[in-house]
């Protein structure tokens, strides 16, 4: 199968937006969006500036239920000599190419691990100059495409945000936050709900995001339902949510882990009566350059949060 518009998650994919530097992929996304409206079933009212930092809200309608899909990225903040700080959580993997651009202009270059004698790590850019102190750096964009999978860095989160605006083309009713900081301790959730809340009276959340295959988790069993990471959803809207995909007849699998967290968890932790959800495609390799995501259960996904944005 063809994954729908596969331009517009390399498009995604390929602008840098690592977690605290996000206004380019916003910019991004802001340009799409008044580029597309006009061909969407509803055009929405754009959301973002003072008050929201580089988060956006699309409005459509009049919404019950707002879809969160955070646009921020893992990778690393360049330090003394070229030394290399961990920004989210990468998967440290000796000679990954990183890239970036500091006052010199492009930086490319490759992590280096050295272990001292009790096993501790540092970790180095290899480049052939020393790089402005605070340069962000990013996994080298690599977008693979095959007849079942789709394999690149960043599918967590370009294809929730993917998703996101794929559900933005036939939205009539309902809210698309494109939020910033979940990878590096979460920030502008608390803020775009409370607004969306006293504005709209928005109290439903779904979390557009991508989960990890796991033992319980797996590619082709469709789009996962997340009823627990280190967080738990509310279990009467958690419910309902459950009825209306069992109705639907589009193919999911139940997520209980013990461990991570989303934007679901600034949710929770806030003092807002939101309840949420955490609805995602698995991938594996997670957190890497070569994150994989089985093409049909993206399409599952966009498909489950068509119909919950309109049952809900």
């Amino acid at each position: 199968m063809e994954l729908s518009n596969s331009q517009l998650l390399q498009d995604l994919i390929s602008v840098q937006g690592l977690a605290s530097d996000e206004s380019r992929i916003k910019l991004f996304i802001k340009e799409y969006v008044l580029k597309n409206q006009g061909q969407w079933k509803a055009k929405p009212h754009i959301i973002d500036g003072t008050g929201f930092q580089d988060a956006m809200i699309l409005v459509f309608g009049n919404p019950r239920t707002a879809v969160y899909a955070h646009m921020d990225t893992i990778g690393y903040s360049v330090g003394y000599e070229n030394e290399l700080i961990r920004v989210g959580g990468p998967k440290n993997i000796d000679g990954t190419p990183l890239v970036g651009n500091d006052s010199q202009g492009t930086v490319e270059g490759e992590l280096m691990i050295f272990e001292n004698e009790y096993n501790q790590q540092r970790l180095q850019l290899s480049c052939d100059r020393a790089v402005d102190r605070g340069t962000l750096l990013s996994f080298k964009p690599n977008f693979k495409e095959t007849k079942e999978y789709v394999q690149s860095p960043y599918l967590d989160n370009r294809l929730g945000v993917y998703a996101a605006l794929q559900l933005a083309e036939t939205l009539e009713n309902g809210a698309i936050v494109f939020s910033t900081y979940e990878e590096h301790g979460g920030n502008s959730v608390g803020a775009c709900a409370k607004y969306l809340m006293n504005t709209y009276d928005v109290l439903q959340a779904l979390i557009c995001d991508i989960t990890w295959v796991t033992h319980g988790v797996v590619h082709k069993g469709g789009v996962a339902v997340s009823m627990r990471d280190s967080m738990i959803p509310r279990r009467k809207y958690l419910n309902k949510i459950l009825n209306i995909a069992k109705e639907s007849g589009i193919k999911y699998q139940l997520e209980v882990e013990s461990a991570g967290g989303s934007d679901g968890s600034v949710l929770q932790k806030s003092d807002l009566p939101i309840d949420w959800c955490f609805i995602g495609a698995p991938e594996d390799n997670v957190h890497t350059p070569n994150e994989k995501v089985y093409k049909k259960d993206i399409e599952a996904m966009i498909e489950l949060y068509r119909v919950l944005m309109d049952k809900l």
